[in-house]
């Protein structure tokens, strides 16, 4: 359990939440563990299907703290609010900033930028931590990433937005090839492909990215943004489109970082993949298993949260930038921080 910008997140799947006078009580096995008093809380997020008393989800109705609940790989249930807690003012702040070109763009270019940076610092790291083997062939993919950087800083059209993260998407997956350092005849990377993914890695990447996407959109849910209204990616029926602007910030160093990983320490072999007569190929049941194991492993690791200066799980990045959007929204603060790797 961490608090992290008045935010209660409850990340152990075994802790049942009450209510004790004017304080939360996290317990386990029947026994308390931790107190939080509730004065200082404005949400709490549970990913434990221990649940909560209805006492405390009365006391957080009435005290208008946001109390959600998802699942303890990150889908969201369901969230207990009070009356008038703000969350209906946050959405029509984001509808009208989403209605706004010019408002959605300075929105969306720092979501890029975020992408861009760290698209180029898995590139600086592969060089780093692997010279031998890569030499300098990731040079050039680096340098027009850095190149690309001010221009999208400086964008105040979306159109010309997508443009940069196109070129910025292009350069960096012309050189993923190069991050992958073993067994290049079942995992070799020529280009994107989506649907249906044709080759392992691409097939990797798409389950990555689907799963990323799940918990953008349920950080987004669980502060109270709406999901499916973005800046970036425009609204399109059963689309998520702020869950997916959300999320191009984190590809690189979460969902592409992991995929690169569980080749490259030979986790995953030729035979964890199936080939359909389509041709479409796709992770075996077992293998998805797996992935998704390892997957939660990946986000209970920590770091330092290179904006709050704090040390969290990787999990909760989604949680803690949904948050920040939302807090840039309500006019608290001056920009939406992007997520920079480091």
């Amino acid at each position: 359990m961490k608090k992290l910008l008045n935010t209660l997140f409850v990340t152990s799947e075994d802790i049942y939440l009450s209510l004790d006078g004017e304080n939360v009580v996290a317990n386990r096995e029947g026994k308390a563990v931790a107190r939080y008093p509730l004065h200082t809380l404005s949400s709490i997020v549970t990913f434990s299907y221990a649940g909560a008393s209805p006492a405390l989800m009365g006391k957080c109705a009435a005290a208008q703290i946001n109390l959600s609940f998802c699942t303890p790989r990150g889908k969201f249930l369901a969230r207990t609010c009070g009356e008038n807690n703000g969350n209906v003012l946050l959405r029509r702040q984001q509808y009208r900033a989403a209605d706004d070109p010019a408002q959605s763009c300075r929105i969306a270019r720092n979501m890029i930028f975020g992408k861009l940076y760290n698209s180029r610092w898995s590139l600086e790291r592969t060089r780093r931590d692997h010279a031998a083997r890569v030499g300098e062939s990731l040079n050039g993919a680096s340098e027009r990433l850095q190149g690309l950087l001010p221009q999208v800083a400086a964008e105040t059209s979306l159109e010309s937005l997508r443009g940069l993260e196109g070129a910025g998407a292009t350069a960096y997956f012309d050189a993923f090839d190069d991050m992958i350092l073993r067994d290049k005849e079942t995992f070799c990377f020529r280009e994107r492909s989506r649907r249906p993914p044709l080759d392992a890695v691409n097939a990797m990447l798409s389950f990555a990215y689907s799963l990323l996407a799940n918990d953008c959109a349920a950080a987004l849910e669980s502060v109270g943004l709406d999901a499916y209204v973005g800046f970036l990616h425009r609204d399109r029926p059963g689309r998520a489109s702020l869950a997916l602007d959300l999320m191009e910030e984190l590809r690189p160093c979460m969902a592409d970082r992991f995929v690169l990983t569980q080749i490259n320490t030979r986790v995953v072999s030729a035979r964890d993949f199936e080939k359909q007569e389509s041709g479409a190929v796709s992770l075996s049941d077992d293998s998805r298993r797996a992935f998704l194991k390892n997957w939660q492993e990946k986000k209970q690791e920590t770091l330092t949260h290179p904006y709050l200066g704090e040390k969290l799980q990787w999990g909760m990045i989604p949680y803690v930038q949904a948050l920040l959007l939302s807090r840039y929204l309500r006019g608290d603060m001056d920009a939406y921080p992007p997520f920079l790797w480091k």
